[in-house]
C-alpha cells in the first residue's frame, strides 16, 4: 500500500523537483574533482587527464539534466545552487552515508570518488538500505516516474517550455519535440547516458557501449588511479565483485603524480585560519577572487538556459572562460604561498571537531598550502 502511494505522489511536480536536484547533484561533484585535479604539481600526468575527463562529462551530465527540466517546462536554477563543503551525502538524498569535502588528490579521496560513482552491485551491503544508495538508484526513480506519467510528459514536451535547450551542436543531448520520436524514450535515453558514463554499461562491465566509444566509466577511471593500473578484463572468466576488483585493474601502470599538499577545506572555509595567518589578508583576497569568479560562472551558466537567445551563447562563452580562470586562480594564486609553520601548529586548536578529518586528507608535517573553497557568493 505504501509503495502505491509513493508512486502516485511521483507526479510531474515531483519529477521537476528531482531533476533540479539532479542538476545540483552533478554540480556538486565538480568542486570535489577539480580540487583534486588542481592539486597536481605538474598537470600533464595520466592522473590529471583521467580526472579532467570525468569532470568534463559531469558538466555534460549537468547540461543534460538542465535540458530535461527545461523540456518539461521547468526552469533550471544554476545561479543560486548552494552546496556547502564538507557535505554529508549528495543533493537529492543520494548516498547519505558519504561524508566528503574539498581536498588534494590522495588515495583516501579517490575512495570517496569511487563511492560517488559506485555501481549498485559493488556497493557495501551496509549501504543497501538507504533510499538512494547510489546515483543510479536516484536517477532510475526519476526514470520510472517519467514512464508512469508518460502521457503528461509527452504533452509538456510537445508544448515546450520557456527555458532554452542547449548544446545539440556541441555534444549535449537535447529534448526538443520532434515529430515521430517518443519524448518519453528520449528522456529515458538521456538518463541512461548519464548512468552508463558514470558506472558502466551493465552489471559486471565498467566500460560504456559503442555509442560512447567503449570508454571507461567514471568508476573505472577512479579505480585505475587507486590501483595504479588501467582497467583490464581478466582472462579468467570471473564476475566482477568488490572482493576480486583488483584483478580487473592489471593493465598499463599509472604513476602516482606529485601533489601539492593543500589543506582540506574546513567547514568555515578557512576563516579562523586566515584571521591569524600573517599572509591572511593577501590569501583571503586570492580565495575570494576565486569565489567571485565561481559565482560569475554560475550566473553565466544560468543565463545560457534562462536568458534570451541573444545572450545565451555569449554567456556560455563567458562561463567556459571562467572555468579556465579557475586553474589560474587556484594553482598560480591560492596555492603558491606556503602557510607559516606557526599557523599550521594551531590548526588542531582552531578545528578540534574536524582535526581527524583534516589529518586524513592533509599531511600537517609537510609544507602546507591553501586550496580553493568553491563558495558561491550569489544570494
Amino acid at each position: 500500500m505504501t509503495t502505491n502511494t509513493n508512486i502516485q505522489l511521483r507526479d510531474i511536480a515531483w519529477i521537476k523537483t528531482n531533476l533540479q536536484s539532479a542538476i545540483e547533484l552533478e554540480f556538486s561533484t565538480l568542486p570535489l574533482y577539480l580540487s583534486a585535479m588542481f592539486s597536481l604539481e605538474i598537470q600533464n600526468y595520466s592522473a590529471y587527464n583521467l580526472i579532467r575527463s570525468v569532470a568534463m562529462e559531469e558538466m555534460v551530465h549537468m547540461a543534460i539534466a538542465c535540458n530535461m527540466l527545461a523540456a518539461l517546462g521547468g526552469t533550471p536554477n544554476i545561479k543560486n545552487i548552494q552546496v556547502k563543503y564538507p557535505t554529508q551525502g549528495l543533493p537529492g538524498g543520494a548516498e547519505p552515508d558519504l561524508n566528503i569535502g574539498l581536498a588534494q588528490l590522495s588515495k583516501n579521496q579517490i575512495l570517496n570518488f569511487m563511492r560517488i560513482e559506485c555501481p549498485l552491485y559493488l556497493l557495501d551491503k551496509n549501504d543497501l538500505g538507504e533510499e538512494y544508495p547510489t546515483i543510479s538508484v536516484f536517477y532510475n526513480q526519476i526514470k520510472q516516474a517519467i514512464i508512469d506519467n508518460a502521457d503528461e510528459v509527452r504533452e509538456l514536451i510537445k508544448k515546450g517550455g520557456t527555458s532554452n535547450q542547449v548544446g545539440d551542436d556541441i555534444g549535449f543531448t537535447t529534448f526538443a519535440y520532434q515529430e515521430g520520436l517518443d519524448p518519453v524514450k528520449m528522456l529515458c535515453a538521456g538518463i541512461d547516458e548519464i548512468l552508463e558514463q558514470g558506472e558502466g554499461k551493465e552489471k559486471g562491465d565498467l566500460i560504456t557501449s559503442s555509442e560512447y566509444e567503449y570508454e571507461e566509466s567514471h568508476y573505472a577511471k577512479f579505480a585505475a588511479l587507486y590501483y595504479g593500473k588501467d582497467y583490464k578484463t581478466p582472462e579468467e572468466n570471473i564476475p566482477l565483485t568488490k572482493e576480486n576488483e583488483p584483478k580487473f585493474f592489471t593493465g598499463n601502470p599509472i604513476g602516482w603524480p606529485e601533489v601539492v599538499n593543500t589543506l582540506y577545506v574546513p567547514s568555515d572555509g578557512y576563516e579562523k585560519l586566515l584571521t591569524i595567518d600573517p599572509n591572511g589578508t593577501t590569501m583571503k583576497t586570492a580565495i575570494e577572487q576565486f569565489d567571485t569568479t565561481f559565482a560569475e560562472m554560475l550566473t553565466n551558466l544560468d543565463l545560457v538556459w534562462n536568458g534570451s537567445q541573444s545572450v545565451s551563447w555569449p554567456s556560455f562563452g563567458k562561463a567556459v572562460h571562467g572555468m579556465v580562470d579557475f586553474r589560474v586562480l587556484s594553482c598560480f594564486n591560492i596555492m603558491r604561498t606556503q602557510i607559516a609553520d606557526e599557523v599550521v601548529k594551531q590548526i588542531p586548536q582552531l578545528y578540534p571537531d574536524e582535526i581527524e578529518t583534516i589529518k586524513k586528507y592533509t599531511d600537517l608535517t609537510k609544507p602546507l598550502f591553501y586550496g580553493p573553497r568553491f563558495i558561491n557568493t550569489n544570494q
